[in-house]
C-alpha cells in the first residue's frame, strides 16, 4: 500500500534546489500541500532571489500539486510557519534542510564565518521549529527532520564551523524526540550524501552527478509518515543505502579506591582496559548512560566512610585484591533487628498507592479495622535494613566497591502474614556470586524472624558493574529466577497513576537515597526529575495481582518475583499485566504513558488462588477487546453513579473479527448507577462504534489515534457521533479513546 501524504501540509526550507527540490516534489507528488522555502541566496549566504523557489512551486502545480513559495530566511520562523496557516491552515511536517558553507581551515575561521554557519544551520532550524511546535502539539501530530553530515559526525578538514553546527542540530533533535513524544511529534536526524550546491565543493564533480537526491527522499518521506514511529533516530543515507548509527562505549574501568586518591598513574595503567570495545555497551539515553556516576553519588551521600575520592580498585574494575568470591560465598552477615508499630504498616500502604477512596483498602490504612492487616510486600522493609546498613563491607572475600551497586532483581516470601507491630530479625547469607563478564552478580537470601518464627525470605539480586571476568559460573540454581508472561493476551489489566509526591512518600518506609527526592541530585544522574523507587513500583503491582485474584486477602501472598528494568517518574501511570495460571499469576509492569516496560519476569505465587470472575464475562472468540470491557465494567461499578450525572449517555460497541461481527458491547451511563453488558444492546443507543478487535487493541494501547482510525474508515460511527467525546470520562484510565 502506497504512503499518501493527502491533509499533510509540509515546509521544506533550502527547497529550490538539490536536495530540498527534490523533497518538496516528492511530497507533492503523494498529496501534500507543500511550503516551499528558498531564500535565494549562493553557498556562502550572499544574494537574494525568489526564483529558486518559484520554480519549483510552478513544477508541483503544472502537476496537479498544492504548493506556496516563501522566501524568508529561516531565521524568520514565525514567516515561514504563517506561510503554511495562511495557505494550507495547518503544519504537520518541517524538514529543516536550508544550509550554506563557509569553508575555512580552523586557524583562518573568523567570528562572520562561524557566527552565519550557525545562524542558518542550528539557530535557525531552532527558530523554525519552535515556531511550528505548539501547533504540532495542539494537533498531537508532528514529525521533523533534522539535517546533520558525516562533517558533524566524524569532523572534515576545513569544516570547524559547519561540524559544530550540523552535530548540534543531532543534539537538538534528540531532546526534541524526547519532548515531543507524548504529544505525538518525532523528530529524526538525517546525514545525507548527495550531489548538490553544497557537495560539489567537496566532492568530484562524477561522484556529485551519480549521488542523486532521490536517493535521499524516499527516507525523508518515510520518517515524516504518520505509520512511521521511529523517533530520535540518525541516519546516514546516499546512492539508495540506508544506515542507522548509535553510540557505542566501552565497558571501561573504576581507577579509584575507597578512601585513596585517584591519579593519573591510575589511569594510565588502566588505559587498554578503559579503550577496549570487547563486551561494548550501546547506552541510548541519559539515564543508561550515566548510571555508574549515579551509584558512585548516591554512595558518597550516604556512607560516611567513603572519602571525598571512594573508589573501586584499578586491576580489576571494581574488584580490589582482597575480592575473593569463593571467600565470600555462604558468609553471614551481622543479624538485624527492626521495629515497628502500625503506623509503618500505615505509611508503607501510602507509599504504595493506597487510599482511602477505595473501602477495600481501609484494611490496610485503619489501625482500628477488624481486618487491619499489613502488606505482604512490607516483607522487603526489615530485610531491606539488614542488608543496607554497611554489613556487607565487612564481609571476607567482598572488596568491591559498593558505589557500582545496582539493585537488580527481587524475590520475597511469606510464611505467614506480617505482623502488624513488633520487632523482626533478619539473618542475611551470601547466597551465591555469578561472573557475568561486564560485573558481578551478588546473590543475598534474609531470612526474617518474628522471635523464633520464620515469617518471610527475600533474595536480593545485585549487580555489581565491573566485577566480573574473575572465571565464577554465570547461573546458579540458588536463584530465583524470572519468567517470561504467556505468549497471549493478559487476563486482567490495571492501570494506577502514581502521584507527584509518591518517592516522597515512599521514602520514609526507609530508603533515603536522594536520587529520589532531590531534583538536583537527579539531574547530575542525569534524570530530568526525581524517580520512583523500584521497590514502590514493586508494591503497586503486588497490590494489584492481591486485589484482582485474592481478594484483596494478605493471607491468600506467599510470594511475588520481579526484575527491574526501566524508570519510573513520580506521576506516571503504571500498567500491571497479568496472566493467570494455576496459582501462579505472571506480571509485567509498564509505564502507560512510554510504554517501557519497568518491572519484567515477574510473578505473584497465591495460597488457593480464587478463579477470576470477573462481572463481565469475556464473550468468547478469543477477543483482546474483552479485557478491556471488563476492565470499564469494574470501573462503572465502582464510580457508576459519578459517572451517570457526568456522561448521562448509552454506547454501543460492535467488535469484528475477520470482517465478521464478533462481539457486542452496551456501556449504559444514563439509566440507574450503570453498566456494562455483553451481548446485543436490547434497548435505545445514543451512538454506536465498530471497528476490528485488533484495531480496537491499537487505539486502546496508543498505537492508533482514534481520529486516524475514523478518517481511515477503521472506525465506523452512528448515531449522536457528538457524544464520542464524553468517552474519555470512561475510559481515561484505561484508553487513549
Amino acid at each position: 500500500m502506497s504512503l499518501s501524504f493527502e491533509g499533510r501540509v509540509v515546509l521544506v526550507t533550502g527547497a529550490g534546489g538539490g536536495l530540498g527540490k527534490e523533497y518538496a516534489l516528492a511530497f507533492a507528488s503523494r498529496g501534500a500541500s507543500v511550503v516551499v522555502n528558498d531564500l535565494g541566496v549562493d553557498t556562502k549566504g550572499g544574494g537574494r532571489s525568489s526564483a529558486a523557489a518559484d520554480k519549483v512551486v510552478e513544477e508541483i502545480r503544472a502537476k496537479g500539486g498544492k504548493a506556496v513559495a516563501n522566501y524568508d530566511s529561516v531565521e524568520d520562523g514565525e514567516k515561514l510557519i504563517q506561510s503554511a496557516l495562511d495557505a494550507f491552515g495547518r503544519i504537520d511536517v518541517v524538514v529543516n534542510n536550508a544550509g550554506i558553507l563557509r569553508d575555512r581551515s580552523f586557524a583562518r575561521t573568523s567570528d562572520l564565518d562561524w557566527d552565519l554557519i550557525h545562524r542558518v544551520h542550528l539557530r535557525g532550524s531552532f527558530l523554525v521549529t519552535r515556531a511550528a511546535w505548539n501547533h504540532m502539539k495542539k494537533q498531537n501530530f508532528g514529525r521533523i527532520i533534522m539535517t546533520a553530515s558525516a562533517a558533524g559526525i566524524y569532523g572534515n578538514f576545513g569544516q570547524a564551523n559547519y561540524s559544530a553546527a550540523k552535530l548540534g542540530l543531532l543534539g537538538l533533535a534528540n531532546t526534541l524526540a524526547i519532548e515531543g513524544r507524548k504529544y505525538n511529534i518525532h523528530c529524526n536526524t538525517i546525514a545525507p550524501v548527495a550531489g548538490s550546491r553544497l557537495t560539489e565543493t567537496v566532492m568530484p564533480p562524477d561522484l556529485v552527478a551519480s549521488l542523486k537526491p532521490e536517493y535521499v527522499a524516499p527516507l525523508v518521506l518515510w520518517l515524516c509518515h504518520e505509520q512511521c514511529q521511529e523517533n530520535g533516530g540518525l541516519f546516514e543515507a546516499g546512492a539508495g543505502w540506508i544506515g542507522k548509527l548509535r553510540w557505542e562505549r566501552t565497558e571501561g574501568r573504576i581507577v579509584r579506591q575507597r578512601n585513596k586518591p585517584m591519579t593519573p598513574e591510575g589511569v594510565r595503567d588502566q588505559w587498554d582496559a578503559i579503550c577496549d570495545f570487547e563486551n561494548a555497551t550501546k547506552p541510548a539515553n541519559v539515564q543508561e548512560s550515566l548510571h555508574s556516576v549515579v551509584s558512585v553519588l548516591s554512595q558518597v551521600e550516604s556512607d560516611g566512610e567513603v572519602g571525598a575520592n571512594p573508589a573501586a580498585a584499578a586491576a580489576s574494575g571494581a574488584t580490589g585484591s582482597g575480592f575473593n568470591p569463593a571467600e565470600a560465598i555462604g558468609q553471614k552477615l551481622p543479624p538485624s533487628s527492626f521495629s515497628f508499630t502500625s503506623n509503618q504498616c500505615i505509611l508503607y500502604a501510602l507509599g504504595v498507592g493506597m487510599s482511602t477512596k477505595d473501602p477495600d483498602s481501609l484494611r490496610f490504612l485503619y489501625e482500628g479495622h477488624q481486618d487491619f492487616s499489613c502488606l505482604p510486600t512490607f516483607g522487603v522493609i526489615p530485610s531491606q535494613a539488614a542488608t543496607m546498613g554497611g554489613g556487607l563491607s565487612a564481609v571476607p572475600g567482598l572488596s568491591i566497591d559498593f558505589t557500582q551497586v545496582l539493585h537488580g532483581e527481587q524475590y520475597l516470601e511469606l510464611y505467614k502474614p506480617l505482623p502488624t507491630s513488633g520487632t523482626l530479625t533478619s539473618e542475611t547469607t551470601v547466597a551465591d556470586i555469578l561472573d557475568k563478564g561486564s560485573g558481578a552478580v551478588i546473590l543475598l537470601d534474609v531470612n526474617t524472624y518474628n522471635g523464633d518464627e520464620l515469617v518471610c525470605y527475600n533474595q536480593f539480586s545485585v549487580f555489581v558493574v565491573g566485577a566480573g571476568r574473575f572465571g565464577g559460573k554465570r547461573s546458579s540454581d540458588k536463584a530465583k529466577a524470572p519468567l517470561p508472561p504467556p505468549e497471549r493476551a493478559p487476563d486482567a489489566v490495571v492501570i494506577e497513576s502514581t502521584t507527584g509526591d509518591q518517592a516522597a512518600l515512599y521514602r520514609l518506609s526507609g530508603d533515603w537515597n536522594p536520587l529520589h527526592i532531590d531534583p538536583g541530585f537527579a539531574a547530575m544522574g542525569g534524570f530530568r526529575a526525581p524517580i520512583l523507587h523500584g521497590l514502590c513500583s514493586f508494591g503497586f503491582a503486588a497490590r494489584h495481582v492481591l486485589r484482582r485474584f485474592a481478594d484483596n486477602d494478605p493471607a491468600k501472598f506467599k510470594a511475588i518475583k520481579v526484575r527491574f528494568a526501566k524508570p519510573v517518574f513520580p506521576g506516571q501511570s503504571l500498567q500491571t499485566e497479568m496472566w493467570k495460571e494455576g496459582s501462579r499469576i505472571h506480571i509485567q509492569c509498564k509505564v502507560k504513558e512510554t510504554g517501557d516496560v519497568a518491572l519484567a519476569g515477574g510473578y505473584v505465587d497465591l495460597h488457593g488462588a480464587s478463579e477470576a470472575s470477573p462481572e463481565i464475562l469475556p464473550q468468547g472468540g478469543g477477543l483482546q477487546s474483552d479485557l478491556v470491557f471488563a476492565e470499564i465494567g469494574r470501573r462503572v461499578k465502582d464510580l457508576g453513579s459519578e459517572l451517570v450525572k457526568k456522561v448521562n449517555a448509552v454506547f454501543g460497541w460492535e467488535i469484528t473479527k475477520d470482517g465478521e461481527k464478533a462481539a457486542e458491547w452496551t456501556i449504559d451511563l444514563k439509566n440507574g448507577s450503570g453498566s456494562v453488558r455483553g451481548g446485543p444492546p436490547g434497548g435505545k443507543v445514543d451512538v454506536t462504534f465498530t471497528l476490528s478487535d485488533e484495531d480496537f487493541m491499537e487505539v486502546v494501547t496508543g498505537k492508533l489515534q482514534p481520529q486516524k482510525a475514523f478518517f481511515s474508515g477503521k472506525l465506523k460511527m452512528r448515531g449522536n457521533i457528538m457524544l464520542s467525546q464524553k468517552l474519555e470520562v470512561i475510559l481515561k484510565d484505561y484508553a487513549k479513546l
